[in-house]
């Protein structure tokens, strides 16, 4: 295994990147997500509220009025998983902030040929940071990869995964409807 750092020593890329900052997400839910009250209320009927003054939503906003491009594509399955229906449930504050979230079949995904072993955000199309996620899908470090294979394979998987995935908001729609 390659050497890992905390996820906190990159968090400066999500200020610093000029152009784009991508992700995928593979996972079928995440820890962070299931210990959070938003999702234990979310699992008991009560869909989120917006949080427009997130840090998160705060710096999308700001970047995306700068000109740059915040975007991600979540890998769901049929049907998806709580900790999918939470994504997307989610979404809405994350796309009001400017952010592009889409969503793919896992399925689509597999026959397209994306590799869905690892999370990964790529920033400027340069710099991939792959995410190293336990069995109890919690960050365990990430890496910071400049091999330029590696980012390329990076940047081909965002372009056709991008290309195939649906708006987050259509997606749960349809789910919402079959609740």
């Amino acid at each position: 295994m390659p050497p890992l750092a905390p996820f906190e020593e990159i968090t400066h890329l999500f200020a610093e990147f000029q152009h784009s900052a991508f992700r995928l997400e593979t996972r079928r839910g995440y820890a962070t997500d299931r210990a959070g009250t938003r999702f234990q209320a979310f699992m008991r009927g009560t869909l989120p509220a917006t949080e427009p003054d997130h840090p998160w939503n705060v710096n999308v906003r700001e970047k995306t009025r700068a000109g740059a491009r915040f975007s991600r594509v979540r890998i769901i399955d049929e049907p998806p998983t709580d900790g999918q229906r939470f994504l997307m449930a989610t979404a809405a504050g994350n796309v009001v902030a400017g952010e592009d979230i889409r969503v793919l079949h896992r399925a689509t995904a597999e026959r397209l040929g994306i590799d869905l072993t690892h999370d990964f955000w790529l920033f400027d199309s340069r710099v991939l940071v792959r995410m190293h996620i336990d069995d109890t899908d919690t960050t365990v470090g990430v890496e910071l990869v400049e091999d330029q294979a590696q980012v390329l394979a990076a940047c081909r998987a965002r372009d056709t995964a991008q290309a195939a995935a649906m708006p987050t908001a259509s997606a749960w729609a349809a789910v919402r409807s079959t609740v």
